[in-house]
């Protein structure tokens, strides 16, 4: 399963998601606490969340982490670390 989150609202997410016909679910972050679990952000101050693609194993724990500036390239920077890990 793919999710993306960033802090916008509900109706934000789901025009931004229309408009570019995301194949994948984005959660609105609004309080920012899911950026800062996940160390996206360091506090509810952070005007944006740093972009972190994560690979989540079945037993929830997070088994690879990038960060990237190319937002169409985080998927197969992944996948090659995956592959070469």
């Amino acid at each position: 399963m793919v999710l993306g989150a960033s802090f916008d609202a509900v109706p934000d997410q789901a025009a931004f998601a229309a408009k570019f016909s995301f194949p994948f679910r984005l959660l609105a972050d609004v309080d920012k606490q899911v950026a800062i679990a996940y160390k996206a952000a360091a506090s509810p101050a952070d005007a944006w969340p740093r972009r972190i693609t994560y690979l989540i194993g079945p037993d929830g724990r997070i088994e690879q982490a990038i960060e990237t500036k190319d937002p169409a390239g985080q998927a197969a920077a992944m996948l090659d670390l995956v592959k070469n890990t």
